[in-house]
């Protein structure tokens, strides 16, 4: 009778247990997912509504930025640049064009940014390459390093 009892208990504790397993795996993103999600929408917001908070979740203490002119700067440098500098653009997206993890818990993703707006002279669009390093920490993905090249502007 005991035995029984056990068996039951055991029985019903493991199906309990199955749909939170299997909940709790659906929940949880791809590691893919989660970079495009970061580089895709989350970034871009970021510098768009000039979201300190947010940008400073996506980068790690020691994320360091080289620009276009090779310029370098620190993550404090670059939160108080998105405090200090409204967006001057219409629109900005950015295009995937390499996203690697590898399995030490570190990522690229690559690609092709592109601002589009009006300024002074007239409607234009913004474009750029921009390679960014991510590792995964308690995890969480941060950026810890940013890279600038190939900035051309398009009147369109």
């Amino acid at each position: 009778m005991i035995a029984t009892r056990y068996r039951t208990a055991v029985l019903i504790a493991m199906l309990l247990m199955v749909p939170v397993a299997g909940s709790l795996g659906a929940e949880e993103p791809s590691d893919e997912a989660a970079l495009r999600e970061i580089k895709e929408v989350l970034w871009p917001r970021a510098y768009a509504e000039q979201d300190v908070a947010l940008l400073d979740s996506l980068l790690a203490d020691e994320f360091q930025m080289v620009d276009a002119e090779g310029n370098w700067s620190a993550k404090a440098d670059e939160l108080e640049w998105i405090r200090s500098n409204p967006p001057s653009y219409d629109s900005l997206v950015f295009e995937i064009i390499r996203l690697d993890i590898f399995e030490n818990g570190s990522a690229i993703v690559a690609g092709r940014g592109i601002f589009s707006g009006t300024d002074e002279q007239g409607p234009y669009t913004l474009e750029y390459q921009s390679t960014n390093v991510l590792i995964k920490r308690e995890g969480a993905w941060k950026a810890v390093a940013s890279h600038v090249s190939g900035i051309k502007r398009n009147e369109t």
